[in-house]
């Protein structure tokens, strides 16, 4: 059954918007309207990742779109905003495989890369001849990244690297793993490392069983003595700061894309609730019940998109730290799942189909809120914030 998105926008915040940043938001708006909404309930039930949207993807220049060269678009952090949010309003999983893309593999070489490894790689990645993952967390260690395991040695004229990886996203997919490690002859330094997938003692196992995110591809990998040249370490990085810094990326992209979740979820409820009637055959619309949810779904999606644009314009600037991406991505995804539950009520036995989107939404948000730091996590860095006292 369906509907079709009818847009969102109370308080007139396209106004707020400059002629690009909207015409970036419509022109992924049609692209997902046209090439996921149509498989991608399909593609949830088969927990199947859309292989055959990757190429149209980075023809639109989605992936590394805030770089400047390298094939990348250069645009801004408020367009690249608008554009997650679309990605996300069609499914969290595509969101997510292009913000590794881009944030997690993309912007280290970027940030951190030599020009050799920039030059070889962006190119490709940009526009996805190429796929990449980003290592970092570990079976063991997720919100205490700093505690991981894997090791880098000198050895020889290269780098012996060993360990395990958890809750990659593309991992069994990507020609290269952006992989990060303890160097154990520089004071345990975390550095950076590209690791082609084809080299001997990578192997990535897809993580099955998943109720979340379905339609995006999650690994385990495992590094058994892979040899990498010496050419392979990302020269910049150093320390937990500089995979930190590619997690701020992602997050504010998540910050944006948790909108799109929404008010897809709002959109849907609210059709529904104007169509099914009940009680003296009125819609369900008319119930004071049903309107509180509306009204508290329609404020919260306003308020989500007027801090992420702030974090957004600020981000612009140069002026946005970690603890505003923090607010972000935590009010956001919380605001979004709340707005899936509701949704759901709203559409009553109705809303565990996937007739409509709310379920798998509802399902992919509980995984955005618990990724790229959990909701707990980003509580604890405001609070750092506020009190300048840490409490992990």
């Amino acid at each position: 059954m369906g509907f079709k998105f009818q847009g969102f926008d109370f308080i007139q915040f396209d106004s707020l918007l400059s002629e690009d940043e909207r015409l970036i938001r419509d022109q992924t708006r049609g692209f997902i309207e046209q090439n996921l909404i149509p498989i991608i309930e399909q593609c949830n039930r088969e927990g199947r990742f859309p292989r055959e949207l990757v190429r149209p993807m980075g023809e639109l220049g989605f992936y590394g779109a805030t770089l400047d060269g390298y094939g990348c678009s250069g645009i801004s952090n408020v367009e690249y905003g608008l554009l997650t949010q679309e990605l996300e309003r069609g499914d969290s999983g595509i969101r997510s495989f292009v913000s590794v893309q881009s944030a997690l593999v993309m912007y280290p070489i970027y940030a951190f890369g030599s020009e050799k490894q920039k030059e070889f790689w962006l190119p490709k990645l940009a526009t996805g001849e190429k796929l990449g993952c980003f290592g970092l967390t570990e079976p063991d260690f997720g919100s205490n990244p700093g505690g991981m395991r894997t090791r880098a040695r000198r050895d020889r004229d290269g780098y012996l690297l060993n360990g395990e990886k958890m809750w990659i996203t593309s991992g069994s997919v990507a020609d290269v793993a952006v992989i990060w490690a303890k160097l154990e002859d520089e004071e345990a330094e975390i550095r950076g490392f590209l690791v082609e997938t084809d080299r001997p003692g990578f192997s990535a196992t897809d993580i099955h069983g998943k109720w979340s995110l379905r339609a995006s591809v999650t690994s385990g990998l495992s590094l058994q003595d892979v040899r990498i040249p010496a050419e392979s370490i990302l020269p910049t990085s150093g320390g937990l700061k500089s995979p930190l810094m590619c997690l701020s990326q992602a997050r504010y992209g998540i910050s944006w894309g948790a909108i799109g979740a929404a008010m897809s979820c709002y959109d849907a409820a609210l059709q529904y609730a104007q169509q099914r009637k009940q009680f003296r055959n009125q819609p369900i619309a008319s119930h004071q019940l049903v309107q509180e949810k509306l009204a508290w779904m329609l404020t919260e999606i306003t308020k989500g998109q007027l801090l992420a644009l702030q974090v957004g314009r600020l981000k612009d600037r140069g002026k946005a730290q970690f603890q505003h991406i923090s607010m972000a991505k935590r009010n956001n995804v919380w605001m979004a799942l709340e707005c899936a539950r509701m949704a759901r009520d709203i559409l009553g036995a109705t809303g565990i189909t996937d007739d409509y989107p709310v379920m798998r939404h509802m399902m992919n948000l509980e995984s955005v809120k618990t990724y790229e730091g959990t909701h707990d996590i980003h509580t604890l860095i405001l609070g750092q914030s506020a009190t300048g006292i840490s409490a992990f």
